[in-house]
Parts: structure tokens; C-alpha cells; sequence
């Protein structure tokens, strides 16, 4: 399956030098190795573009050596990691040191984004320009909002001028401050400090009109109301530079998740409404929003265990994704499964503006295989992540990446005993 090419078939892939060398090859060279795929989808490498990889400063929780070993068990090639790390991302050196470290212990490519802010403290710009020319491939002050009008609109002016994009965690903390959780109904039940929607909601307002003043591109991360699914697709319909990305749990839990105050259910934006989660399930399928991501936000079980209230928000992802969008949606219906990979490739790809990956001759061969029908069960404990805080743990799902290739290499495999599976690694590495 190539959603870039609109392909659909059965058929061999041949890889050669760690590209595509072509695809249903009428023959092959004596001795080739062969990976049985019967049964199996092949499409190209998933693409993540909102994981956080902790290093440096945060080495306990996840280092890109681990969260890039997950993302190759969650069947991603490419990942781009959000720059709240300590020191975050605002400086040619710490740039430079994630790509350098990246390229050398990393089992998928990784993208850095930069800050928006120095420090990410919404006070002054970061160098954009030189961050840019030294790799930067988006900006962001995730984990923040930019607050301040006059500096996000001259952060959309110099977006414009490089041609990247801003992506915005979009949440205005003079409503939102003191928030654990969705305020709603069962907040109050709980009797815990609620998070208001308005406060997602205004700021995307604020930036579409910084938007429309400007011209540069802007993607909201981690979309979670309805009021902002409506506001994003009316801005399309506007004709303007806008994307935006869904989490698996914005699509599958609701507040009423955090009833028992599991702080693995406490995130940020913060699990809603039944009616967001549907706005969000809508938006996915009409096309309002472009891609899935994970926002894998991984957090040390002590850190955790220190309560909903004091508990930092996040959860990791990465090596459940895919599962987890096909339980809110099955079968990856209605979308279908071109539609489903298509937002976990070709969608991030284009809103980054990378190369569109597809299985055309001549392209690196980023390969995920994907067994539709597997069926397991999420064990935290079985995670290549170093961190374990999901409220998924249990949950019986169906569909798994099972192999994935980054540049014809063998990057991860599923050991399991079904006997489709048995693929003599050694002949294949």
C-alpha cells in the first residue's frame, strides 16, 4: 500500500542498496534474501511528528537511543522531537548535538524542532534563521504557548521569510493555570481544578488571524476540542496554511477516564468531552485533521506515582500507536487502511515539508509491515521505551507493525511464535 502512488495491490517489493529497486520484480538474483510478507501490508516507514526524546537533560525518562528503539517497534522510520528539553532546543549547540547523537545511536531518522522562543520563555525570539540553516526542521515552544501577540506575529513573519512552519501548543495558561484535568462535569464531581477548552480555543483563534496577516504556515499539535476542529476547518475552507494533528487518546478516552485519578490518564491538553472525542474522530476522517501523532511523553514511574495532582502530564505512545487508532477506528474504517497510512506518512511528511515517502524505484527503502490481524495485548513492561506511564496497559488490540526497515536494514522485528513470522533475522540483517 502507497497512498502516495494511490496503490493498492499484491505484489514483491524489490530493495537494492537500501532503496526500491522496484516493485512486483518479475525475478531476482540467485541467493537474495527474501522476507515472507503473506498476509502482511508493506507500506512505507510511519512518520511521528510530535515525540518528546528527553535527552538531553532528561535521560532517566527516555534518551534517543530508547525512544528512537521504540519508534522502530512501533513501525516509525522518522520521528521529529520536540525541543522542551533541558537545555531545550534553542541553540546551534544543542541542535546540533540531538542530529549528531541522533545519527549515531538513533534506529530511525530523527527531525529536530527548535524553539520559537529562547528558553521557551515567551519573552524573546530564538535565532530562527541560524537554528534553520543548522537543521531545524520546524518551530515550537511545546509544552507552552507563545502568549505575547507582538512576538508570535513577528514568529509567523520570520516563518514566512524561511518557508517553516510554526507548530503552536495552543493553550493560553491565564485560563488554563491550576488545571489537572478537562473542566467539565466530572471535574467537579472529582472536586479537581479544571482546564478549559477556551483556553485552546482562543489561541488558534488569535493565530489564525496572525495567520491571515502573514501568510506563514501554522500547525496546531495535539488538537483536542471541538471549537477547535470547527476553527481549523473553517480556515481551510478560507484558504489558509493550516494543519493540525490528533493523539490515539484524544480519539479513544474521555474525561471520564480519570475517575479513578490514575495519573497516567492525566496529559496535557487533557483528556475531554465525549462530544471533543467525536469532533476529533470527525475531523480525522473529513480531512480537517492531517495526521496522527503520539505526543509520546515519557515520564519515570516515581514521577508518576507522586499523584494526580502533582504528577507531571504525558503518556507514551509510540509503540502502541498504530493499534490504538484502529480500536477507535476498525478495520481503519471508514478511512480504510490507504486513508489510516496515508495520515501516518504522507500527511506529517508534507506538513514538515519533507520528502513525501512512497514506495517509488530510487527511494530509500523505509518499510513498515503491518499485520492486520494481530491480535495482543498492550504489556507497558514488554516497552523498548524507558518509561512504562500509559492508561492503556492491558487493552486488547488488533493490528501491529511486525518488522520495519530504515534504508533496507532490518531496524526492528517482532519476535513472536506465530510461524509467519519466523524469519531467520540473521539472513535478513
Amino acid at each position: 500500500m502507497d497512498p502516495a502512488q494511490h496503490l493498492d495491490r499484491t505484489g514483491d517489493v524489490l530493495v537494492t542498496d537500501g532503496r526500491i529497486a522496484a516493485l512486483d520484480p518479475n525475478a531476482r538474483a540467485p541467493g537474495t534474501p527474501v522476507v515472507d510478507a503473506r498476509g502482511l501490508i508493506v507500506c512505507p516507514g510511519l512518520i511521528d511528528i510530535h515525540v518528546h526524546l528527553r535527552e538531553p537533560g532528561a535521560e532517566h525518562k527516555e534518551t534517543i537511543e530508547t525512544g528512537t528503539r521504540a519508534a522502530a517497534a512501533g513501525g516509525f522510520t522518522a520521528v521529529a522531537c520536540m525541543p522542551n528539553t533541558k537545555p531545550a532546543i534553542d541553540t546551534v549547540e544543542t541542535l546540533t548535538l540531538i542530529i549528531e547523537r541522533a545519527r549515531a545511536v538513533g534506529s530511525c531518522r530523527v527531525y529536530p524542532v527548535a524553539t520559537i522562543t529562547a528558553r521557551r520563555e515567551g519573552i524573546e525570539l530564538a535565532d530562527v534563521a541560524a537554528l534553520r540553516r543548522h537543521g531545524a526542521i520546524a518551530f515550537s515552544d511545546d509544552g507552552d504557548g507563545v502568549e505575547n501577540d507582538d512576538l508570535m506575529r513577528a514568529a509567523f513573519q520570520q516563518a514566512k521569510d524561511l518557508d517553516v512552519v510554526l507548530i503552536q501548543h495552543c493553550e493560553y495558561k491565564s485560563i488554563s493555570a491550576g488545571g489537572v484535568m478537562h473542566k467539565g462535569a466530572v471535574s467537579d464531581r472529582l472536586g479537581l481544578p479544571g482546564l478549559d477548552r477556551a483556553s485552546e480555543d482562543r489561541m488558534i483563534e488569535r493565530d489564525i488571524a496572525l495567520m491571515r496577516e502573514t501568510g506563514a504556515r501554522y500547525h496546531v499539535a495535539h488538537i483536542s476540542t471541538a471549537g477547535a476542529v470547527q476553527l481549523v476547518r473553517d480556515a481551510k475552507a478560507e484558504g489558509l496554511p493550516i494543519t493540525t494533528e490528533v493523539c490515539p487518546h484524544h480519539l479513544l478516552l474521555t474525561d471520564e477516564a480519570c475517575t479513578e485519578r490514575d495519573p497516567n490518564t492525566k496529559m496535557h491538553p487533557p483528556l475531554r468531552s465525549a462530544a471533543d472525542v467525536d469532533a476529533c474522530k470527525a475531523g480525522l476522517v473529513d480531512g480537517t485533521i492531517d495526521c496522527i501523532v503520539t505526543d509520546h511523553a515519557p515520564h519515570a514511574a516515581d514521577e508518576k506515582a507522586k499523584g494526580f495532582l502533582a504528577a507531571p502530564p504525558g503518556i507514551v505512545g509510540i509503540e502502541s500507536s498504530l493499534a490504538l487508532v484502529l480500536k477507535a477506528f476498525p478495520d481503519a474504517s471508514p478511512m480504510g487502511w490507504l486513508g489510516l497510512i496515508h495520515r501516518m506518512t504522507v500527511a506529517p511528511a508534507e506538513v514538515l515539508g519533507l520528502e513525501v515517502p512512497t514506495l517509488s524505484p530510487g527511494r530509500p527503502a523505509d518499510l513498515t509491515l503491518i499485520d492486520p490481524h494481530a491480535k495482543w495485548r498492550i504489556d507497558p513492561v514488554a516497552f523498548h521505551s524507558k518509561s512504562r506511564n500509559t492508561p492503556f496497559s492491558g487493552w486488547g488490540v488488533v493490528g501491529r507493525p511486525v518488522a520495519t526497515f530504515l534504508g533496507g536494514r532490518l531496524s526492528h522485528c517482532l519476535d513472536s511464535e506465530d510461524r509467519r513470522l519466523e524469519w531467520r533475522k540473521a539472513a535478513i540483517n
